[in-house]
């Protein structure tokens, strides 16, 4: 993904704001509550969402298309939370349709600009319904969503770059050397392949997805972008620079994605000390960074924007993916339960009162108690996401969760029905291949001369009818 228009706030915005008139108002123990403005969020998405420039083509946002899977995974999440279920049609459609003919989420109306990260959500949007046993798509031919999980795997398989003069592995952030991102290995497009890897291992029971989630979670480490003795994530690194540079900028999507996938790990290794290590020192590390003291501690914040109002639509998002991971993560580690959904409830307590603008707009500044004056789709999708992953802090009875009461992600041994393809997406690796040259021969270079012959002859003649020609 790149980064877009910033979405920032002008002073003038701020004076011409109308006054809020209510907020999405939620009670920490009232799981109705959660469930109404989950609700309302979700009716604001998707309203945006089909009065988009793009709403012909279902699943596109106008200006990016990555948001289009992080949508249906809050939405997906949304329906298994809440259970309303007039969203799911239109997800189908949507999943389906970018699903493309390869059934890899590598479509050829963007394959041509896109990153390893952007294709990695549509992914793990796919994974999330596959866990989640959401309807598949009964269209026959239609890929089902384990299959378009697989198909997308392989094409990151495919990609991981071995060569020793570009840091001996890791997935480049964009796929084409025309691409400014070509140059780049950055934590997000390796930790969502590692996240991918991690979850299918725990779906199917496939090692050869184990052995893949340990080789990108070991080269992350080896790297510079990673460091598990003090649990920091760099955003990037430059093969330019032999991969020793490093970007510090600190996104909760870097952290989400590593910690997500050790959870995964965790649980279907039953308990493995290396995960438990991993998911304990990235929350940690998450705990500090992103719900800072500053607003409390319990409140989510992407820290490197949000104070300054500065994130941009990508940047908008960040927090929504957050917080449908930790949810998960509360499921898979029973002992970290507690500590996520106290943070889940209470921030998203705090993202009801930003939802105080004309119609309930909901701003990015879940730490203010009045509307911050921005306002867009992706600021929804990121109150919808914390509304509906905060009910994992509730039985099915509306009362407070008590580990192991809410079963986890769903597996092919524990009810998962989606229909499995390892194999998927393999005729398309969607990697840039420079066109081949022919061998040149006698009979190339012969016809070369005669056409040499030929435009020199016409060149002539077209400079001597410029030098005498009547023109006027």
């Amino acid at each position: 993904m790149r980064w877009l228009t910033p979405s920032r706030v002008l002073p003038s915005l701020l004076l011409s704001a109308p006054l809020a008139i209510a907020a999405i108002t939620i009670s920490l123990q009232d799981a109705g509550s959660f469930k109404s403005a989950a609700q309302a969020a979700a009716a604001s998405s998707v309203t945006m969402y089909n009065n988009r420039d793009s709403k012909l083509i279902p699943g596109k946002f106008d200006g990016t298309w990555w948001e289009g899977g992080a949508l249906f995974t809050f939405l997906i999440n949304y329906w298994h939370w809440t259970g309303d279920d007039q969203y799911n049609d239109l997800v189908i459609q949507g999943m389906s349709w970018q699903g493309g003919p390869n059934h890899d989420f590598f479509t050829s109306n963007y394959s041509s600009y896109l990153g390893n990260d952007d294709q990695e959500f549509w992914a793990l949007g796919a994974m999330t319904a596959a866990e989640q046993r959401f309807p598949e798509d009964p269209t026959p031919g239609s890929a089902s969503w384990l299959e378009l999980a697989q198909g997308a795997f392989n094409d990151f398989a495919g990609r991981w770059d071995v060569d020793k003069a570009s840091c001996n592995g890791g997935l480049r952030w964009q796929l084409y050397p025309i691409l400014g991102g070509y140059d780049a290995k950055n934590a997000v497009s390796n930790g969502a392949f590692f996240q991918l890897a991690a979850r299918l291992y725990r779906y199917t029971n496939n090692e050869s997805y184990a052995n893949w989630a340990e080789t990108v979670w070991d080269w992350s480490v080896e790297s510079v972008l990673f460091d598990n003795k003090t649990w920091y994530i760099n955003d990037m690194t430059h093969i330019s620079q032999n991969c020793q540079d490093k970007s510090n900028m600190q996104w909760s999507y870097n952290y989400g994605s590593y910690v997500a996938g050790a959870a995964y790990m965790y649980n279907k290794t039953d308990g493995g000390a290396k995960w438990k290590e991993s998911v304990d020192g990235l929350l940690n590390s998450i705990w500090t960074i992103f719900f800072p003291e500053q607003y409390g501690g319990n409140i989510l914040s992407e820290a490197a924007c949000d104070p300054i109002m500065t994130c941009d639509r990508d940047q908008l998002c960040f927090k929504g993916l957050m917080a449908n991971w930790l949810s998960t993560i509360a499921l898979l580690v029973p002992d970290q339960a507690a500590t996520i959904t106290t943070k889940l409830k209470y921030s998203a307590v705090a993202a009801g009162k930003q939802c105080s603008g004309p119609e309930n707009d909901c701003g990015m500044q879940w730490f203010s108690s009045s509307w911050d004056g921005s306002k867009g789709i992706e600021q929804e999708m990121s109150a919808l996401s914390i509304f509906a992953n905060s009910l994992v802090a509730f039985g099915p009875d509306g009362a407070s969760y008590t580990p192991p009461s809410i079963p986890g992600p769903v597996t092919a041994e524990t009810g998962g029905n989606s229909s499995s393809n390892p194999s998927g997406g393999t005729q398309s690796s969607g990697e840039y291949q420079p066109p081949k040259q022919a061998a040149i021969t006698a009979g190339d270079r012969a016809g070369a001369g005669i056409l040499t012959l030929v435009f020199s002859g016409c060149w002539i003649a077209m400079i001597a009818w410029l030098l005498t020609g009547d023109f006027y």
